[in-house]
């Protein structure tokens, strides 16, 4: 089974064929293109300086904005009676990797 190394949103992911993963906003896109750092399987590995030359990783938006998980933030001040309360919920995108070539 074929694997690749890309990176999308300042993050690394080792993906392969017919994956879904969760990836940084895309936007409006429908198809994407990656280039991969790594391609390898289970006899060869090509490595790139960055990028592996005429290597190509397909994917597909399956949703193009989810939102994840709500995450709290309360900060507190001891003797003040000073207390703030914030919160954040993290957007991103669903793709699915149709096609990796090395």
């Amino acid at each position: 089974m074929k694997k690749a190394v890309i990176e999308t949103g300042g993050k690394q992911f080792v993906v392969t064929k017919d994956q879904e993963l969760n990836v940084e906003l895309i936007g409006d896109k429908k198809q994407l293109t990656f280039k991969p750092l790594m391609v390898f399987d289970d006899k060869k590995v090509s490595v790139g300086t960055p990028e592996v030359e005429g290597g190509k990783v397909t994917a597909k938006v399956i949703d193009p904005e989810l939102k994840g998980d709500k995450v709290t933030v309360f900060k507190f001040q001891a003797k003040k009676r000073v207390s703030t309360k914030t919160g954040h919920r993290q957007r991103f995108s669903r793709i699915k990797i149709t096609n990796i070539t090395s």
